[in-house]
């Protein structure tokens, strides 16, 4: 099948070579003509620009934002170029808001509109293990499942609605910040009685908290190893900042998300913003007295 990919940062990249490697034709595009080149090695066509690789009969965007979003399918003329009939499966972390209005743009364009956002990061993309959740009109999500069941280890559904998938992704996003910040507390609570941070949550993440974001995570934290970004940690200021903007509008209190926005701030002012997001943990122990150069 013929495929455009719009966004081939780190997350992009990934699920790109997946769908070539699955015996797709991908021809893909990038903001930054330089993170094309693995790509194009590996048998992958750069399309000359926005529009060329969203003249496909299903396109697939992978972009940083709302701003990214809107940009590429406006002013780049990626949703002019849509063919009537074609499917796009839009991948990123977006507010409800853009959501909504984007899925409007493709209503009026005559152009199928699926959300697919993820959880995984690139590690996982790369094996074809990340987690797929899918939200869009039937008939459109039919025709694209096997392409997201090839980069993923389960599609989930849910529903017809594409906000939807959008919603779950804040919420997930949501608990995983919350996971890195209650880690960051009680690790800095154990060092402070003398227990090292790889004790503490090499104990939980064996234990009462065996799961995969606690492990990931925890060990990411006690490594104090936030670089090279999985997930950067600005990235996750915005989500959570989305998350609030959702709730917001839907009266649903979320006194947490407050706090987690409040200290996302705090480590992008101490010029974390490119790190991994779990770098979160270092304004914990940076209060307590334990952070680098505290």
């Amino acid at each position: 099948m013929q495929i455009g990919f719009l966004g081939t940062g780190g997350m992009g990249a990934a699920i790109a070579r997946r769908l070539q490697t699955a015996g797709h034709e991908v021809h893909a595009w990038n903001r930054s003509p330089g993170a094309l080149r693995a790509l194009v090695t590996a048998g992958v066509t750069a399309a000359p620009d926005a529009a060329a690789a969203a003249a496909q009969p299903v396109v697939f965007s992978m972009l940083a934002d709302d701003a990214a979003v809107f940009a590429v399918l406006e002013q780049g003329g990626a949703l002019a170029a849509f063919k009537p009939g074609a499917v796009h499966v839009n991948m990123a972390t977006i507010s409800v808001a853009a959501a909504q209005k984007i899925q409007a743009l493709h209503v009026q364009r005559g152009v199928g509109y699926v959300a697919a956002p993820v959880f995984g990061r690139p590690d996982a993309a790369a094996s074809g293990k990340l987690h797929v959740l899918a939200a869009g009109a039937p008939d459109a999500l039919t025709r694209v499942r096997p392409l997201l069941e090839a980069i993923g280890q389960r599609v989930w559904p849910f529903g017809d609605d594409p906000v939807r998938a959008n919603a779950v992704k804040l919420a997930g996003n949501f608990m995983l910040a919350a996971a890195i910040e209650s880690m960051a507390e009680a690790s800095t609570l154990a060092q402070a009685h003398g227990v090292a941070a790889a004790d503490f949550l090499g104990l939980m993440s064996e234990t009462l908290f065996a799961a995969p974001a606690y492990k990931t995570y925890g060990a990411l934290i006690a490594q104090r190893r936030y670089e090279p970004a999985g997930f950067r940690l600005r990235l996750g200021f915005k989500d959570i900042s989305l998350a609030l903007t959702a709730a917001d509008a839907t009266v649903v209190p979320m006194p947490f998300a407050s706090v987690l926005r409040e200290n996302f701030l705090d480590a992008l002012a101490h010029g974390a913003g490119e790190r991994d997001w779990s770098a979160l943990a270092e304004v914990s122990a940076r209060r307590a007295g334990q952070g680098a150069g505290s």
